[in-house]
């Protein structure tokens, strides 16, 4: 087939009519989900465009979702669904339910037409090695959540650094991308050190810190609190096996030792805020009733989610720390 020819008085950009009539003949059902598009060659010689703006046209029908290269083939179509102005690669560590506010804010604040993929790595590097490798080039906007997994630079400056957002941990090697995340050093050090008064009524802490998935910046700080104020105490990678002790106070940051922790206070006969402590990481509706209230160290989901479609929209390439605040209840 032959696509509709280029108007060179048109004051159209040339690579902009290409695509505009790709998208026509999706719309006119001249070309169908699969049909493959005329050839660079072709459409160059046809319209006598150089090569590079033919591959402008088609790059941008890719990042959209409309059209797909298959090497040595050609570009095909991959979706009738026109519509899609911007594709958003989204790869977050896991979902939960902080992560489930994050995601729902992000969505609603995208701009009409914008199309969202989720994909999720679980801490695992083959993982979100395969899924960025395989989608480069396929997206307008790349959202990683890097969480604690090394060398990730690596990998992901195989995307274009304009159109790469950095999400919640942005290691050193990363400083060069676009980013909106927590400070974890400093959130847990800040929010430890203005609730002194309470946590100086127990006589230890104890941080369950999974090396593989908790961020390095949360032990640091935390190691940070203890040292200056001669506190002692522990970090252990899971609360599983641990007998609790009068006058402990646990810092955890996942909702299973969370629920391990409290399951073993009533277990040993102990009373929360008493003569053991709990503060959590990460603020959910849940912990406003278990127990008379957890006090959560959180830092503003909706805002990350709804902030970061704001960057997206706008085309914005910043780096911002999100708020973070410890909300007290009557577990400390």
């Amino acid at each position: 087939m032959t696509l509709a020819p280029i108007e060179k008085k048109l004051g159209i950009p040339k690579y902009k009519q290409i695509i505009n009539a790709v998208i026509e003949a999706i719309v006119e059902k001249k070309l169908n989900k699969g049909d493959k598009l005329p050839s660079i060659s072709k459409i160059q010689k046809e319209n006598k465009v150089s090569r590079d703006t033919v591959l402008t046209a088609l790059n941008e029908l890719k990042t959209r979702g409309i059209v797909q290269s298959i090497a040595g083939k050609g570009y095909y179509v991959l979706s009738e669904d026109v519509g899609t102005e911007k594709k958003v690669f989204l790869l977050f560590d896991e979902l939960n339910s902080f992560k489930e506010d994050l995601y729902s804010n992000f969505l609603e604040g995208l701009d009409e037409n914008t199309q969202v993929d989720i994909y999720f790595h679980h801490f695992n590097p083959a993982v979100f090695t395969k899924l960025i490798y395989e989608n480069i080039g396929n997206y307008s906007s790349y959202v990683i959540m890097p969480a604690n997994l090394k060398n990730t630079v690596d990998i992901i400056e195989k995307l274009p650094q304009d159109k790469v957002y950095i999400l919640d941990q942005l290691h050193e090697d990363l400083h060069a991308y676009a980013a909106i995340y927590q400070n974890f050093e400093k959130d847990i050090l800040s929010n430890l050190t203005n609730s002194l008064s309470k946590i100086q009524k127990y006589s230890s802490l104890v941080l369950i810190f999974n090396p593989k998935v908790q961020p390095e910046g949360m032990k640091k700080g935390f190691e940070m609190f203890c040292n200056q104020y001669q506190m002692d105490y522990d970090i252990v990678p899971t609360a599983e096996d641990r007998e609790l002790l009068p006058g402990e106070i646990y810092i955890i940051p996942d909702d299973k030792n969370l629920i391990r922790v409290v399951k073993k206070i009533k277990e040993q006969g102990l009373v929360l805020s008493q003569n053991i402590g709990i503060i959590s990481y990460n603020e959910t509706l849940l912990k406003e009733i278990v127990e008379g209230g957890i006090t959560t160290i959180s830092t503003d989901f909706k805002a990350m989610g709804k902030r970061l479609a704001q960057m997206i929209n706008k085309n914005e390439h910043l780096q911002i720390e999100n708020r973070n605040q410890l909300i007290l209840r009557n577990s400390l």
